[in-house]
């Protein structure tokens, strides 16, 4: 029998919990792999009304499921939707999950790289969570190279791609148009792909984001680069919103997530879809098997 995956709660003010169990009410018959639901059952939390105390539900959780993936009795996780700004205040160099993994994993938060998945499209942003101010500063040729190897390597070792076609986006409107607006695609952007091609990656670029996600641009790339955060989220999230999952890259645990939120407006009110949760709990299980069959 397989190794059951560790699925977190999240936060148990928001939706995570709701929606664990509607994907465990439908596992057998949407023939979902197996899976330990992580998480403490406390009567004391009211759902929309998130505490230090929810907060530390999910930390606690979060923490479980990594020892039991290290550990070897889980063979990958899918963590519910927190409150980053409410554990933040409880291990204040937190700043998200994918960061966390990173660090649990002995490796440098530079060394895992968020993806979002959905049916129609798989984006990368290449900076996260920071203001738009601060991109261009922390964008830089070697940045961008190393991030699209690491987005090469999974594409190929957890998504079956022997040789995956990566669109990368350029920064500024028109991709800079020759420089008029911008010189990060010349200084930058440009020479990465440069230097990513001469390795032997399918990389393209920089190409003006406006149009990069249309429909018929999609078909030509298996993943899309962005620049910064919002480049990479609003399209995924307009064309895949109930089914988008949150993929940490280059960990050497699995690791998804559903890509939204933790919904407290309409926690406890019984209209939270699963869908995403599903979504992350079968590709958890899709990427686990592949790697342990590699």
């Amino acid at each position: 029998m397989p190794r059951p995956l560790a699925v977190t709660i999240g936060d148990p003010a928001g939706v995570g919990p709701e929606i664990v169990v509607a994907a465990a009410e439908r596992a057998e018959a949407l023939g979902l792999p197996p899976f330990r639901v992580i998480g403490e059952s406390d009567a004391d939390c009211h759902a929309g009304s998130p505490t230090a105390h929810t907060a530390r539900i999910a930390l606690d959780a979060l923490q479980e499921a990594t020892r039991l993936v290290q550990s070897g009795e889980c063979s990958g996780l899918v963590t519910g939707p927190i409150a980053k700004s409410a554990i933040a205040a409880l291990q204040p160099d937190f700043i998200g999950q994918t960061e966390f993994f990173a660090d649990a994993c002995d490796l440098p938060r530079d060394a895992s790289v968020m993806m979002l998945a959905g049916p129609s499209l798989r984006t990368v942003p290449m900076t996260v969570h920071c203001a738009i101010a601060d991109v261009p500063g922390l964008l830089s040729q070697e940045l961008i190279v190393e991030r699209t190897r690491i987005v090469a390597r999974a594409m190929h070792t957890d998504f079956g791609i022997e040789t995956p076609r990566i669109a990368i986006a350029g920064l500024n409107p028109h991709a800079g148009e020759d420089g008029r607006m911008g010189r990060e695609e010349i200084d930058m952007i440009a020479p990465a792909i440069a230097q990513l091609r001469g390795e032997g990656i399918d990389a393209s670029g920089p190409h003006p984001a406006d149009t990069l996600f249309a429909p018929h641009k999609r078909g030509s790339y298996d993943v899309a680069i962005a620049m910064y955060h919002d480049q990479a989220l609003v399209p995924l999230k307009a064309l895949d919103f109930d089914e988008g999952v949150n993929v940490t890259l280059g960990l050497p645990i699995v690791r998804t997530s559903p890509d939204h939120g933790t919904a407290f407006d309409i926690a406890g009110k019984g209209i939270a879809r699963p869908d995403a949760m599903i979504a992350a709990i079968r590709m958890a299980g899709e990427i686990a098997e592949r790697r342990a069959n590699d």
